[in-house]
């Protein structure tokens, strides 16, 4: 083992002092080094990662070998890390850099923590936000169960909304946007109606035909949940008018069949 890799192990030790965070896991002369090093990463260093690194004999002339641990951190996050800074390592001159690869760490851990924070920011944000979504249903042959149901999942989702029974059946939602998705899993999962030859079927061609955060006058309109019967589109264009919702239609209407 060279000079300078047993240097730089020592003022490694000194950096990281503190009980536990560093410690030489094995050292011998045949196989050289390997440390381990127990440092916080992430925006508030909140985020524990272990690193270590075996320092073969002909280091720093050859990369360490590196491997990454975390309990914050799933495998295949852990993994990408570790590809990164092996990465790293062999762009780096061939002189000592375990202080550098470090810090790599830490950065690498700051820049996946936030993202991850920002995800769960936008998620926070739909789910309080409320949303205006319009579904388009295969088709309802067992009229009062299928309504039935419909009418059950809005209460229990608090969804609001309005059925309409057309040429197109379609259903327009306002809620909760993991709601909203919640009512089109229940549909494609639980059987609602029944087949052409009399036997119960999941809906498995429900779509969402348009979406949009809900403007407060929407939310003044869509009260409970509302069975309407349309007979032409001059009356479907009039229900989203209605509804103070005119951009949704236009959204859905080259979806709808002719």
């Amino acid at each position: 083992m060279s000079d300078a890799a047993i240097e730089e192990v020592s003022v490694l030790s000194s950096i990281y002092c503190r009980d536990g965070e560093f410690q030489i896991v094995r050292q011998s002369a045949q196989d050289g080094l390997v440390v381990q090093l127990n440092c916080t990463g992430g925006r508030d260093g909140e985020l524990l990662v272990s690193v270590v690194f075996r320092l073969d004999l002909g280091y720093p002339s050859c990369p360490p070998h590196i491997s990454i641990s975390s309990t914050g951190l799933s495998k295949n996050q852990c993994h990408n890390i570790r590809q990164k800074l092996m990465t790293r390592a062999a762009e780096l001159p061939p002189e000592p850099m375990l202080h550098q690869l470090v810090q790599y760490l830490q950065q690498e851990c700051a820049e996946l923590t936030e993202h991850h924070t920002g995800e769960e920011e936008g998620e926070e944000k739909d789910k309080q936000q409320e949303w205006t979504a319009v579904l388009s249903l295969d088709h309802i042959r067992s009229r009062n169960r299928y309504i039935g149901l419909l009418e059950r999942w809005g209460q229990q989702l608090q969804l609001t909304g309005r059925l309409l029974l057309g040429h197109d059946p379609l259903i327009i939602l306002l809620g909760e946007r993991a709601n909203i998705k919640e009512f089109c899993r229940r549909l494609k999962s639980v059987k609602v109606d029944v087949d052409s030859s009399g036997k119960k079927c999941k809906e498995r061609m429900v779509k969402v035909l348009a979406e949009t955060p809900s403007s407060s006058p929407c939310q003044h309109c869509l009260q409970g949940f509302v069975v309407k019967d349309y007979k032409s589109l001059s009356e479907l264009t009039a229900v989203f008018e209605e509804l103070n919702i005119p951009e949704l239609y236009q959204q859905m209407l080259p979806t709808l069949s002719s």
